[in-house]
């Protein structure tokens, strides 16, 4: 049996000139709110041109398809999330638990201050999720999470390393997606983003002294 394809995501065309990005900004703008009042289900191109005034015409110069919107929405999410991970885990000014800890916090804050139009594009994912685009930009984000962790645990073996990275963050993402679900205070988001650095600062600290451990009881050659 054939493979279903993945539908065509990558836009039409890039926009070049100032009236081009201003039409695609429009669209995309007219995209989150028409994804924000309706959801998912219900979310069209006929509704996007709608709202953003355009002709469907002149949507579809730049996305084929609803798929196309959507995982612009989407990519661009992704690549502020990849934007904050670069910013924070990379600031070699900070020791890695610490900008491990700042980034706990803004990821957290940020699930809380997005947390609508997050469980939006959520549930549009499987309309885009096994394209080959989507799983480039999610690549990306992973790289930067890996050579933290690679300097975060020198000692530790790729394994070690890889269980880390994954464990974190899997955790850290259902986790603030669960918490953003109510409304949160300052307050709670603190606390929580708290508890949570603290949590996985041990056990990154754990990782460390079991690695040290073991080299220290290693026969020497």
């Amino acid at each position: 049996m054939p493979s279903r394809r993945s539908p065509q995501i990558s836009s039409r065309k890039q926009p070049k000139q100032a009236r081009s990005n201003e039409l695609v900004a429009t669209i995309l703008e007219a995209a989150i709110q028409v994804l924000q009042k309706e959801g998912a289900q219900r979310f069209t191109t006929a509704r996007v041109a709608e709202r953003a005034g355009v002709s469907i015409g002149s949507l579809y110069q730049y996305f084929p398809n609803k798929a196309a919107i959507l995982f612009r929405l989407q990519h661009d999410e992704w690549q502020q999330t990849s934007e904050l991970l670069r910013s924070l885990l990379q600031d070699t000014q900070q020791p890695p638990l610490q900008r491990l800890r700042a980034l706990v916090h803004a990821f957290v804050r940020s699930e809380c201050e997005e947390a609508e139009m997050r469980v939006a594009l959520s549930d549009a994912a499987p309309l885009y999720r096994d394209a080959p685009e989507a799983q480039q930009a999610r690549a990306a984000g992973a790289n930067i999470v890996s050579t933290f962790m690679l300097e975060a645990l020198p000692e530790a073996t790729d394994r070690a390393r890889a269980i880390a990275a994954e464990l974190i963050k899997s955790t850290l993402s259902a986790s603030a997606k669960d918490f953003s679900e109510s409304h949160r205070t300052d307050e709670e988001i603190i606390t929580y983003a708290d508890a949570m650095a603290d949590m996985f600062c041990a056990y990154l600290r754990s990782i460390g002294c079991q690695q040290e451990a073991a080299i220290a009881a290693a026969p020497v050659a």
